[in-house]
């Protein structure tokens, strides 16, 4: 049961390109005790980090990692290679979570 001061916390990830160019979406809204462990893997990322504008490659993935803390907006753009260490922690977390959806509703698959 969440509490009343508990903030609403959601975490979306978009991986697009590939080598079919595919855009995958996952999505999580944790809420009470649960929601406590998404915002210490949150809070480890370094979203104020500056990161040069590079090409993404041939056949690579880019990442788009969107966080909402209450009112709060957190937003990254991240290369394949950039996805480690915390970022990778997150978006793994947000990929294998049981509760994980898709736009519209639907679940999905954490390993596609």
């Amino acid at each position: 049961m969440p509490k009343r001061d508990d903030p609403a916390v959601s975490v979306t990830v978009v991986r697009t390109g590939g080598i079919a160019g595919l855009r995958r979406t996952w999505h999580v809204a944790p809420v009470g005790a649960d929601a406590r462990r998404w915002l210490d893997l949150i809070e480890h990322c370094p979203w104020a980090e500056p990161r040069p504008d590079r090409p993404s490659g041939a056949d690579r993935f880019s990442w788009k990692v969107s966080a909402e803390i209450g009112s709060e907006h957190r937003e990254a753009r991240l290369q394949d290679a950039e996805v480690t260490g915390p970022w990778r922690t997150l978006v793994d977390a947000v990929r294998a979570s049981p509760d994980v959806t898709l736009r519209g509703g639907g679940r999905r698959d954490p390993s596609s």
